[in-house]
């Protein structure tokens, strides 16, 4: 077990004037498990290939424990990489697959034979153990690929997008079981994955990386309730939290033909318009001429709950062929949803708005 630092890494690849990964600062605790996560391009899987040493370090370092590893090669590193496809060698048996790094290694057959069926009995692969991998289902040889790290015992496990080859069920069921299974052994882990549900489902902290730059490192709840910026704020939630510019106006924002209640304080930090922020299911549905007016455009009926997609009524009003690019979400009551085409009135509840810099995008008051 070990701590993992990053140090101002960065990265730039030839013929780049941008660099892919800029300055990353990231302390990991020892037995944490961290999630990177961002759009395509990010940089995520290439600040995680860093780590591994798969990709060349051009400025800062990076610690595994009390080591400089900056310039290692992978193999004096201690780590252990699950790679998005498996990467399984279709010849061996599922044993020998997972041995294979001991034995390269020069391990005494008996220990890599205990070791293989250690890791087996943790992932419920005992019965798989002479099949080869074609003979297995995509969620089994992922947990193939995940044993051969186990067996290895080492520092830190790196997983690359480990479950996007898996259909949507097995990805729950298989996330789930990583999440338990790192928690069991209490392993330092690396977890990149574009997807955000993902990462606030299993990681003990989330880092949300755009363009090479670190927005924010949080525990999923902070992350959520306070996010430092207007692309954490979109990025992160599903449905995505509800952005509008909004004029700003003695003693608060307008929304609608109401007023946000703002503070002198949060208010002379913003301009003449700021972006305030809420979610969908801290909106209320209010009565006729109180709030923000939207025009229903979808319904989504979930049974317990509903989803409510709208347009602002004044946007609709200017063209009512225009596609909807952002709706404004609302989060109701599954069984009594409003109808689409509609309009409905809505403002945020008291405590639950968000407030944001329009130039900026930085995150104001708290």
């Amino acid at each position: 077990m070990a701590t993992v630092k990053f140090d101002n890494a960065t990265r730039i690849y030839p013929g780049n004037d941008v660099p892919s990964v800029d300055k990353l600062n990231i302390d990991i605790e020892d037995g944490e498990f961290l999630v990177l996560v961002g759009p395509s391009g990010c940089g995520k899987s290439t600040s995680l290939r860093m780590l591994a040493g798969l990709e060349e370090v051009n400025g800062g370092k990076i610690w595994i424990g009390d080591r400089d590893v900056t310039n290692l090669s992978p193999k004096d590193r201690d780590v252990a990489m699950v790679f998005q496809n498996y990467a399984l060698y279709p010849h061996m048996s599922v044993a020998d697959n997972m041995g294979f790094a001991l034995k390269i290694a020069g391990t005494d057959k008996a220990e890599i034979r205990k070791r293989v069926e250690e890791a087996a009995k943790i992932l419920d692969l005992e019965q798989y153990l002479e099949r080869k991998p074609k003979a297995l289902s995509g969620g089994q040889r992922q947990r193939v690929a995940m044993g051969r790290a186990i067996v290895r015992s080492p520092q830190v496990f790196l997983m690359d997008e480990p479950l996007s080859n898996l259909d949507a069920k097995l990805r729950v069921q298989t996330r789930t079981q990583i999440a338990s299974l790192q928690r069991r052994l209490g392993v330092t882990t690396v977890y990149v994955t574009h997807d955000q549900v993902e990462a606030m489902t299993m990681g003990d902290r989330v880092a949300v990386l755009k363009d090479g730059l670190l927005q924010q490192c949080d525990t999923p709840r902070r992350m959520y309730d306070h996010p430092n910026n207007v692309f954490v704020a979109g990025f992160i939630g599903s449905p995505a939290m509800n952005l509008l510019n909004v004029p700003v106006t003695e003693g608060g924002a307008r929304f609608g033909s109401g007023l946000l209640p703002i503070s002198r304080e949060d208010l002379s930090r913003a301009g003449n318009e700021i972006t305030v922020g809420v979610r969908p299911e801290d909106v209320d549905i209010t009565s006729e001429g109180d709030g923000l007016p939207l025009t229903v455009e979808v319904v989504e009926e979930l049974g317990a709950d509903a989803y409510v997609y709208g347009t602002p009524a004044s946007d609709k009003a200017k063209d009512p062929t225009a596609p909807v690019e952002k709706p404004f979400v609302v989060r109701t009551d599954g069984r009594r949803p409003p109808m689409k085409g509609e309009t409905i009135y809505v403002k945020p509840k008291e405590g639950h708005l968000h407030v944001f810099n329009m130039e900026t995008g930085e995150r104001i008051g708290d």
